[in-house]
């Protein structure tokens, strides 16, 4: 049921009193006899209304008052509503101080909890309420319980809302390696939340411990003591780690790394995070790839100079260019090609999928085929750096029927041909693209794509001869001609001499005129000066 709504009707007198702070009625109600426990539809008496208006003046009258009932002043100070809340909780949530001062002198429980497994002090920490904390501490609030369904502790919530000064008291008295139900530490929620200030006090808090430990280490070696590391967690302390992972392997770096918190992950890296930590179970994922993913820049460029570069090309690995490229972070791609990563990375398909054989191959798979995809900037940059363009490359680029793609691919590589004569000059290729030519393997797979796609001819013909394909390797495949249209017959043939045609050719053409499904153009005989030539 709802009890946050409170029906009029069933509010008595007193509490409406309570309620608006009027001792004069109050008092006035109380001698006429009014019971002080008199319950409205939600649970809540004519104290928990005091409590919760912060009015002490109403709040000590109704204790007296109780102390000369059956029922006794320590029975009403502990009368709970419906939802399990106390006087004293409902006081510490909204801070005030004196009223909880008053209860506790009343013999209220510190410890009682909600029926959400919320206690006063959960409450006092929500609220940001520094002196409630160090007076519910003093007064021997239980610290390392859990206060939620996730199973999370006051420290957790004084990290997630980022009250430093409390979280400072925390660490003082609370087990700090406290977990969740997805093992999430109060030190991981601080980096998660970017709450710079609880993560200092965490992480220093943490690496006071360990400095500890290794000085009874020390000691118990030069004494000849049996070493126990549970010594160190004397008072009941025990250090947080920022490498601590949850229940998923993440850990604080990563958390910090992909949420953008620049200054926690530079505060986590100098209290000795791992940046070569796997964080994933399903694949290698390292921090350096959540910044690559959501495009931190800045933190990328820390995490990179501080990764193990084995994840650039090594097998099993899986290099930061395909978290970028796939999420079209050009700017994030760009900082990786300049730190040295190289454009192939590693064959990741057995993690992603398989189209990620290359970051390149990702990203041009990413909404390929869609009307709205576009050539992205990810994907100019990889060529231009060189990536090799492997068969699934050029499916993708192919299948975008899109001729301005093809063109740029071109604009940075060049067929294969003569050697440039030294001190001489092509008239069409730039001196990049002299230097990256495709390799037979790319020009290969080039024309085994070709080949599945003449359908397409259209898109593709005029840009790859342009460029100075060689003719003669379409002609390789005879039912080229067959599956081509009429128009992309004639364009090709203009590169080649009609009359060196080979009779199993000239058949198809013929055969392909009596069907009307090719019609020759006038100046058919005369070819187009070669590109490539130089």
């Amino acid at each position: 049921m709802d009890f946050t709504e409170c029906y009029g009707d069933t509010v008595s007198s007193l509490a409406v009193a309570a309620r608006d702070r009027n001792v004069r009625l109050l008092r006035s109600l109380i001698r006429r006899g009014c019971d002080v426990d008199s319950r409205d539809n939600r649970g809540w008496n004519a104290l928990h209304e005091a409590a919760a208006a912060g009015h002490a003046v109403c709040a000590r009258d109704l204790l007296k008052a109780a102390a000369g009932s059956s029922q006794g002043c320590r029975a009403y100070v502990l009368s709970l509503t419906h939802e399990g809340e106390s006087a004293l909780y409902l006081a510490a949530r909204r801070g005030h101080l004196v009223v909880v001062k008053l209860l506790l002198k009343a013999h209220a429980d510190v410890n009682q909890q909600t029926n959400d497994l919320s206690s006063p002090l959960y409450a006092a920490v929500d609220g940001g309420y520094t002196e409630l904390v160090e007076l519910f501490v003093r007064k021997g609030a239980e610290v390392n319980g859990t206060h939620t369904a996730s199973s999370w502790t006051c420290l957790h919530q004084a990290a997630y809302k980022g009250h430093g000064d409390i979280v400072r008291i925390l660490v003082g008295v609370c087990r700090l390696e406290v977990y969740d139900d997805h093992r999430i530490t109060p030190l991981f929620v601080a980096a998660q939340y970017g709450r710079r200030h609880c993560l200092q006090v965490l992480a220093d808090a943490g690496a006071c411990v360990c400095v500890c430990a290794c000085i009874l280490k020390v000691f118990c070696e030069f004494t000849l003591r049996p070493w126990c590391s549970e010594d160190v967690f004397v008072p009941s302390v025990v250090g947080a780690s920022v490498n601590a992972q949850a229940a998923d392997l993440a850990t604080p770096l990563l958390i910090a790394a992909q949420e953008g918190h620049r200054g926690c992950v530079e505060l986590l890296l100098d209290h000795g995070a791992d940046p070569n930590l796997s964080c994933s179970d399903s694949w290698p994922q390292l921090p350096v790839h959540a910044a690559a993913e959501f495009g931190h820049e800045a933190i990328l460029a820390r995490l990179a100079a501080l990764t193990d570069r084995s994840c650039d090309r090594g097998e099993g690995r899986v290099s930061p260019l395909y978290s970028a490229a796939k999420n079209d972070h050009g700017c994030c791609v760009a900082l990786l090609l300049s730190a040295g990563f190289s454009p192939d990375g590693q064959d990741c398909s057995s993690y992603f999928g398989s189209a990620c054989t290359s970051p390149l191959c990702c990203t041009l798979a990413t909404g390929n085929g869609d009307p709205t995809w576009t050539f992205s900037d990810s994907a100019r940059l990889l060529i231009a750096a060189g990536a090799t363009l492997t068969g699934e490359a050029w499916a993708w680029i192919l299948a975008a029927c899109d001729s301005d793609v093809l063109q740029y691919v071109l604009r940075h590589r060049s067929f294969p041909g003569p050697e440039r004569p030294s001190g001489v000059m092509s008239h069409h290729l730039s001196p990049e693209q002299w230097s990256r030519r495709l390799s037979p393997e790319e020009l290969s797979g080039l024309m085994c794509k070709v080949f599945d796609m003449v359908c397409h001819a259209s898109y593709w013909l005029p840009s790859l001869l342009g460029a100075g394909l060689e003719p003669s390797l379409l002609l390789a495949e005879p039912n080229v001609l067959e599956d081509m249209d009429s128009e992309g017959v004639n364009y090709f043939l203009e590169f080649v001499n009609w009359s060196t045609l080979s009779p199993p050719l000239k058949d198809i053409l013929d055969r392909q005129k009596e069907l009307i499904t090719w019609g020759p153009l006038i100046n058919l005989g005369k070819t187009r000066p070669c590109n490539n030539i130089i």
